[in-house]
């Protein structure tokens, strides 16, 4: 039915060309998905049915079909990498986290310099809570792409101490030293907003209490990306100022963030009757419960929300 079609998909891997070196550019944009032109001519007609049904499985968030839709297409091509990583991805989504990692592995062990299927692998460990150097053992770790394109992601998402710390390990180049100045600068940056915080939340005892006070203290925090201190001081907030649907926000933020998903639900939208004509406002308040809703496996809600953001603000 598809044999002899070259056809545009939305996926992590390649099924038949090399993986593309993106670690040589600096400071690309790493996306859950990229798009890439994918043969299947050499595939059977079954491969090509199991693959494309397990992916429209996968997306209407029918993880246990995909699963077993793409664990067909295995048996029929056992050493496909791309396989393997599509299994880690809708493991990961089926919160079934030990799979996961070890399909992450087998994609990865296939492919080491592959930015992706680390990627991958780096997301299934955080979610888990857990330390990479847990699966260091397991991966080609002294591959030096691999290490570059550690580092890369590590900085892409926020974590720069680690990001400095691969860098420790990594042979110079254009693009390390490239990198290592991206990653001394945002530190040196989160530094000091972090001493911001401390200022404004210390210097002026009068206004401690004051709800412009705790608005300050709050941008602050969501700034340095500081959650535990952020959900304290909302909580604080909230309990001083019962009608300020911003607090209600920052409170709800952090809630997702800790994974307390159904309480930042009950705070959101008690926060939305709160709310008065402020548009940008509004929307944070509709991504956050569209979040919360998604980490429940609720689509329903998690769309019915996300329908509600208005563009342009």
């Amino acid at each position: 039915m598809y044999k002899g079609f070259c056809i545009t998909l939305l996926l992590t891997g390649f099924l038949l060309i090399p993986s593309i070196n993106y670690a040589q550019e600096p400071d690309p944009e790493i996306r859950a998905e990229e798009s890439a032109e994918v043969s299947l001519e050499d595939y059977t007609d079954e491969f090509q049915e199991n693959f494309f049904e397990a992916l429209k499985q996968k997306g209407i968030e029918n993880y246990d079909r995909a699963i077993n839709l793409f664990l067909e297409c295995k048996r029929l091509d056992a050493d496909n990498r791309v396989i393997d990583h599509e299994l880690a991805k809708v493991y990961l989504k089926d919160k079934q986290f030990p799979l996961a990692e070890d399909y992450a592995i087998i994609a990865l062990n296939a492919d080491p310099e592959n930015l992706w299927y680390l990627k991958t692998l780096v997301d299934i460990v955080q979610v888990q809570s857990g330390s990479f150097n847990s699966v260091l053992a397991n991966i080609p770790y002294e591959n030096p792409k691999l290490k570059e394109n550690l580092a890369l992601i590590y900085y892409r998402s926020g974590n720069y101490e680690a990001a400095r710390n691969v860098l420790k390990e990594v042979r110079k180049s254009p693009f390390s030293e490239d990198l290592s100045l991206k990653v001394n600068d945002s530190l040196a940056k989160q530094e000091a907003e972090r001493k911001t915080v401390s200022f404004s939340t210390t210097s002026n005892s009068e206004q401690e209490g004051s709800m412009m006070s705790y608005k300050m203290r709050i941008e602050g925090l969501f700034a340095t990306d500081s959650t535990v201190f952020l959900l304290q001081v909302s909580e604080e907030a909230l309990e001083a100022y019962p009608a300020q649907p911003y607090f209600y926000y920052a409170n709800g933020y952090a809630l997702n963030q800790k994974g307390k998903y159904r309480e930042a639900i009950v705070i959101l939208e008690a926060g939305l009757d709160y709310m008065l004509g402020d548009i940008s406002l509004e929307n944070k308040f509709y991504t956050a419960l569209s979040d919360a809703y998604k980490a429940m496996n609720n689509s329903v809600k998690a769309n019915m929300y996300l329908r509600k953001i208005k563009p342009g603000f």
